[in-house]
Parts: structure tokens; C-alpha cells; sequence
């Protein structure tokens, strides 16, 4: 035969569990690369602050069965000129935004910072 780098860890495996372990670590390292570059294109950018309304909140969940569920948050924010934005937030700034709501929005990137609600608003309750 011959000599691999790995030594003697993939001798008397099945080919079938060598290539799902490459597969596997393969997306492990190209999700590894991807949140890095997004993380230090994020640092790159200018933090922002601008008026923006809340124009809409959906979550995520992920797992279940005998996996832990993780819950992921997201707000949607309307800005002056129209255009939206879609940010990942904590649990906690989603649970104290409301669709409707108006502030100033702080962002670097695609980074989510805060959302300081105006307290100028008519409350309608």
C-alpha cells in the first residue's frame, strides 16, 4: 500500500467513512472561513446610525428530536430612503421591538449594535 500522513487512523476503514469524514470536515472548515470573512468584513465597515422603523420580525429554530433547539431572531428595518435591511438580534432587543416601531438604529455591516426607540411615539393602547 502506501504511506498516509494520517498514519495508521483511516487503515481498515471503509472508503464509505473516509469520504463521509472528509465531506464532513470539509463543511466544517468552509463554515469556519465564511462566518471569519463576514465577521471581519463586519469590522471593516463604519458603525451607522440612522432612522429606521421596525418593518418586520420573524425567528428561526434549528434542531430538535434529541438536539437542543436553538432559536434565532430577526428584524427587519425600514430606513428613510425605503430600503430594508434584514439584522440577526438578541432575544431580548427582539422581544422589546414592535413592527411599527420608530427610532435610531445602530448598525456596522451587517452587524446588528441597537435600536434606541423614539419616545416621541402615540401610544395607541
Amino acid at each position: 500500500m502506501f504511506d498516509s500522513p494520517f498514519g495508521s487512523f483511516f487503515d481498515g476503514m471503509p472508503v464509505f467513512f473516509v469520504i463521509v469524514f472528509v465531506i464532513i470536515l470539509a463543511i466544517v472548515v468552509t463554515t469556519l472561513v465564511r462566518n471569519i470573512t463576514t465577521w471581519s468584513s463586519n469590522n471593516q465597515q463604519p458603525r451607522l446610525n440612522v432612522e429606521a422603523t421596525v418593518a418586520g420580525k420573524r425567528t428561526r429554530t434549528s434542531g430538535g428530536n434529541q438536539t437542543a433547539v436553538s432559536t434565532h431572531y430577526y428584524v427587519t428595518f425600514e430606513v428613510a430612503s425605503g430600503d430594508r435591511m434584514e439584522l440577526k438580534v438578541s432575544g431580548q432587543a427582539y422581544g422589546l421591538m414592535a413592527e411599527g416601531d420608530q427610532g435610531m438604529l445602530q448598525f456596522q455591516g451587517t452587524r446588528y449594535l441597537d435600536f434606541q426607540r423614539s419616545t416621541d411615539q402615540r401610544s395607541d393602547v
